[in-house]
């Protein structure tokens, strides 16, 4: 596995005690490889077959992570300005920082 790991096939994460574990995901990519292996494939091809077959996968859940965590931090920060008033916000932040908050509240409303 450290072989695939160093041709980029695999990623692994490293414990507190510098163990490699890998997940659910990259299980699933080693049993990919070892599939095309089977059936005679080079590893140069599995490698642009992995990227085809998982990245896919992987940026829609980390962009469905990503949103989350900014429909969370707008939904926070507009409850904030709710109990402030233009003034009060206009003396806290900087000019750049006030135009983006409204236009963050144009977009969202």
């Amino acid at each position: 596995m450290d072989y695939y790991t160093n041709l980029g096939l695999l990623k692994v994460e490293r414990s507190s005690s510098n163990y490699r574990y890998y997940d659910e995901s990259q299980l699933e990519r080693l049993h990919y490889i070892e599939d095309c292996k089977a059936k005679g494939m080079s590893l140069e091809l599995i490698k642009k077959g992995i990227f085809e077959k998982f990245s896919e996968e992987v940026d829609i859940h980390e962009l469905r992570l990503k949103i989350q965590n900014l429909e969370h931090d707008v939904s926070e920060v507009l409850g904030k300005l709710d109990s402030l008033n233009q003034q009060e916000i206009k003396q806290n932040i900087s000019k750049e920082s006030f135009s983006l908050i409204q236009s963050l509240i144009t977009l969202v409303k």
